[in-house]
């Protein structure tokens, strides 16, 4: 973008010293975009809250949406203290940037992308550092402690998120100096969060009455909200994807367009795969593909063809299908099949968008670009995609490990509640609430045959006594 003077740094948020409005430097209609991207990669938060909260268990259900809502408030404040400085700072070595701008000093105005002021971008960024515990913490499925997950939130998107972002997204960091791709966030979204919840639900150890061979006898307690809670997703995946060309230029429409094909295609290929073991169209298998295949879609979204979109649907939707059986082989009860889903579709995508990748994708948004993928005979950049892959998966696996095992050792922040609180169930034990207030039920009955049987006493009258009847008073009632 071509600006009107020459602006200088005058003081903090780039104040032109000559400009009365700064809004003079940006489109409008790129910053419209951009608010409305981050608004819907908002909206994929309570979408994951609820399809984890429809797999759960019943008595477990409101724990993981309330987790999935409290990651918006405690990585809000993480990411402005000093997660986005972190993240983002202009200046930095090759592996994480400064405090340049903690607390948002300095973050107003100055350009990023050529057509978005800082503080756009923060927040649009923050959309993102928000979603990736949300989509980890299921891991506490039916046996996590509340406080000790919002602690372990906020400092493993410090010491873990903001890390591989800033390798992958930063311009000094060094899988960003090296080439490797990443559109929207294989690495730093899902590979990150499909890592961390393998660790988590090892650390955690096994639910009660988890059987090696079968994992857990109890089916999703609520198909409806693991359909809603996609719907919110697959909605939401929009402004992930399409955001991520940070700006309205046909590279955004067409990474909208390939999110929604991949998602279709893995979808279908999901729900294929298990018809066939029981002849049975499962709505759960549908859901769980169209995740795989935006999860696949993520990291190529803006790199790629439709056609190879489509083989990444595909080959997304197979490989995470089958990978929820490997929970089983390494005797892990990953109780929600996040890595199966996230981690191995993260795995996948980041490998596929060193084979389709293709520079003329990459040019829609103006940008000059070398050629990228396989198709285009750019052969090393498979060993950079792998090179995003097992960093983002190592020091995730790692780190979550070291981070859970010193919380345990931490007075009153032991990760697992004990068995008795385990039967009673999350929701009743840390919430005090639930999902589904069956109390509020039996007490509506109770009412019920309390004033049936007070009408009945006032119709027998004394004789009704006499004979025993029950004497049902105001208290009594209640």
């Amino acid at each position: 973008m071509e600006f009107p003077y020459e602006p200088t740094k005058t003081t903090p948020g780039w104040d032109t010293g000559e400009a009365d409005d700064l809004n003079v430097f940006y489109d409008t209609g790129h910053m419209a975009f951009m608010t409305f991207c981050a608004a819907l990669v908002l909206l994929m938060i309570p979408g994951v809250g609820l399809f984890y909260s429809g797999l759960a268990r019943r008595k477990s259900a409101l724990e993981l949406l309330l987790l999935s809502m409290l990651s918006v408030a405690v990585i809000g404040f993480q990411w402005f203290f000093w997660g986005y400085s972190l993240t983002f700072s202009r200046t930095g070595n090759s592996f994480l940037g400064n405090m340049d701008m903690i607390g948002l000093g300095n973050v107003i105005a100055q350009p990023r992308g050529a057509v978005l002021p800082d503080i756009l971008f923060c927040l649009y960024q923050g959309m993102f550092a928000s979603i990736t515990p949300a989509l980890a913490i299921g891991a506490v499925a039916d046996r996590g402690r509340v406080l000790p997950a919002l602690v372990f939130m906020f400092i493993w998107a410090t010491v873990v998120y903001d890390p591989i972002a800033y390798w992958t997204w930063n311009p000094n960091g060094w899988l960003f100096k090296l080439g490797s791709l990443d559109f929207a966030g294989g690495g730093p979204v899902h590979v990150a969060s499909g890592a961390c919840a393998l660790a988590y639900s090892l650390m955690l150890g096994k639910r009660s009455g988890y059987s090696k061979n079968a994992g857990m006898p109890w089916r999703p307690h609520n198909v409806t909200n693991v359909v809603l809670g996609t719907v919110f997703l697959w909605v939401g995946w929009f402004g992930f994807n399409g955001g991520s060309a940070l700006g309205m230029n046909i590279r955004a429409v067409m990474a909208c367009y390939n999110t929604q094909l991949a998602a279709s295609m893995a979808a279908l290929t999901w729900v294929l795969l298990d018809f066939r073991l029981e002849r049975k169209w499962s709505t759960i298998g549908f859901c769980s593909g169209a995740i795989s295949g935006l999860v696949a879609i993520t990291p190529a979204a803006g790199f790629v063809t439709p056609w190879g979109a489509l083989i990444i649907g595909i080959v997304g939707g197979v490989c995470c299908n089958f990978a929820t059986k490997l929970k089983f082989l390494i005797g892990i009860d990953e109780a929600l099949d996040i890595f199966a889903v996230h981690g191995v579709g993260g795995i996948v995508g980041n490998i596929l968008t060193g084979v389709f990748a293709a520079s003329w994708i990459a040019k829609l948004d103006g940008a000059p670009w070398e050629p990228l993928g396989w198709i285009e005979h750019h052969w090393v950049q498979m060993g950079y995609q792998f090179a995003g892959t097992v960093a983002a998966f190592a020091w995730s696996f790692v780190l979550t490990c070291l981070i859970l095992f010193l919380l345990n050792l931490v007075p009153g922040l032991s990760l697992r509640a004990s068995p008795e609180e385990e039967e009673l169930g999350m929701d009743d034990v840390q919430l005090g609430e639930f999902a589904y207030d069956y109390v509020e039920l039996t007490r509506h009955l109770s009412d019920t045959v309390s004033i049936a049987t007070t009408e009945l006493a006032a119709v027998n009258g004394s004789a009704g006594s006499e004979k025993g009847a029950p004497s049902v008073t105001g208290d009594n009632a209640v």
